[in-house]
């Protein structure tokens, strides 16, 4: 295995143990983790109060420490054992209250009752722990001690943003989130993966397109940036994916945009099809995610999502129970493999145009066969049929679609014949392919 799933896997546990949230110190110190890998990220803040659209910024969390003391005096649900066992956004508390006040503010699965839940309320002032159901059963009659060091108060909310540039101004967008505690495939697997795609796009000898990576809190996050950045985002991005649940080792996953049939979604179901053809497809009705602010109607991004399990779809999904077992190198490097050929595809793309009428001599460039023999067809075949088609309206990914190759595996031949002047570019704006 690629010492790559080794190394996201090393930083995913760097990030594990810290309590985040979408806004607060946490995410800031999550983040700066990220800038060490990515130096280029650039944190912003954005202030309590600003108006986003419909909404606006929450004030800012941030928690010290909780626990519970049973009537007993033992500590239970205890915030630095995990940071789960707090309901995010709960305000500060320091009171003695019996048994029955205390089951208001508890919760639990009893379906999982070795689990603790993942629970928040941030729109609502209110506080409470998660706990076992299994320890839950087990408290008795009597007072109980709660205590909560938090705070709400105006501050910012935080997100990072990367601008890797292209040859062309048109973008690919690609955006995660960090704002969950300690969660792995759910929180992690996503800003994780986008991080070393960074990496890699920063990397590359050429790009056609310049790329946008936004790490943020899900949801106020994406409508933050939005809100900041969405008219220029509507000239210039053509393709783009919501990085999120990339790293367990069960199920590869596509959620679709809202239109449905955009080259991110192209890109997204030919990689798909041929790495991971046991795929599960959902529909945009599953939604979940940032996708719903990225395609909502007057926004219209053509953002799609590759996945592993996508969330709300595995047992462990918002519970202690997704954690570094569950998200594993091998897990994570195949998210970051799929995405990795998808970018590749999105930069393929083109319109081509044979340059000669009927079909080219290819022998006499040396891209065929001189003698010819039983197999000799076979050996070129692929790229008889992708020459077939190019007649300057269908683009190579369309192409390797028609005609079941991954386009990748095209990269050598379309370069060949580019370079005999067997094929042209046909300019045309990104949008129109």
């Amino acid at each position: 295995m690629s010492n790559l799933g080794e190394e996201m896997h090393e930083l995913c546990q760097e990030l594990f143990p810290i309590c985040r949230s979408i806004t607060g110190d946490g995410f800031r110190q999550s983040l700066a983790i990220l800038q060490k890998h990515v130096p280029g990220i650039k944190a912003i803040e954005v202030p309590t109060g600003t108006k986003c659209f419909d909404w606006e910024v929450p004030k800012e969390w941030n928690i010290k420490d909780a626990y519970i003391v049973t009537p007993s005096g033992n500590n239970i649900c205890d915030f630095k054992q995990s940071n789960l066992h707090v309901v995010g956004y709960s305000i500060p508390i320091n009171k003695v209250i019996d048994y029955d006040e205390l089951q208001e503010h508890l919760y639990s699965l009893p379906q999982q009752p070795d689990a603790i839940p993942y629970v928040t309320s941030y729109y609502k002032e209110r506080w409470g722990f998660c706990i076992t159901q299994k320890e839950r059963e087990q408290l008795t009659s009597g007072d109980y001690h709660v205590f909560i060091d938090s705070e709400l108060k105006n501050g910012s909310l935080s997100y990072g943003e990367l601008i890797i540039l292209g040859d062309s101004e048109k973008e690919i967008f690609i955006s995660s989130y960090l704002c969950h505690p300690s969660m792995a495939n759910n929180e992690l697997s996503g800003p994780v993966v986008a991080t070393f795609l960074a990496k890699w796009i920063s990397e590359l000898e050429y790009r056609k397109y310049t790329y946008r990576i936004i790490i943020i809190p899900e949801t106020i996050g994406s409508i933050t940036y939005l809100s900041r950045n969405y008219e220029s985002l509507q000239r210039n991005v053509v393709a783009g994916f919501n990085v999120t649940c990339i790293g367990d080792d069960r199920a590869y996953s596509y959620l679709p945009s809202r239109q449905e049939k955009t080259l991110s979604d192209k890109a997204a179901l030919h990689v798909l099809k041929h790495m991971q053809p046991q795929f599960v497809s959902y529909s945009f009705l599953d939604r979940g995610s940032d996708e719903r602010q990225y395609c909502s109607p007057g926004i219209d991004l053509p953002i799609c999502s590759i996945m592993r399990t996508k969330y709300g779809r595995y047992p462990e999904y918002h519970t202690s129970l997704d954690d570094l077992n569950l998200v594993t190198p091998t897990g994570l490097l195949g998210g970051y493999e799929v995405l990795t050929r998808a970018i590749e595809c999105l930069e393929m793309d083109e319109l081509l145009s044979s340059t000669v009428l009927c079909e080219p001599q290819l022998g006499k460039r040396g891209l065929y066969p001189t003698i010819s023999t039983k197999s000799s067809g076979s050996q070129v075949r692929d790229m008889m049929n992708f020459l077939a088609y190019c007649d300057g309206s269908l683009s190579s990914l369309s192409i390797a679609e028609k005609i079941n190759v991954p386009l990748w595996e095209l990269k050598e031949t379309i370069d060949k014949l580019k370079k005999e002047g067997v094929l042209k570019t046909v300019d045309v704006p990104p949008k129109t392919i």
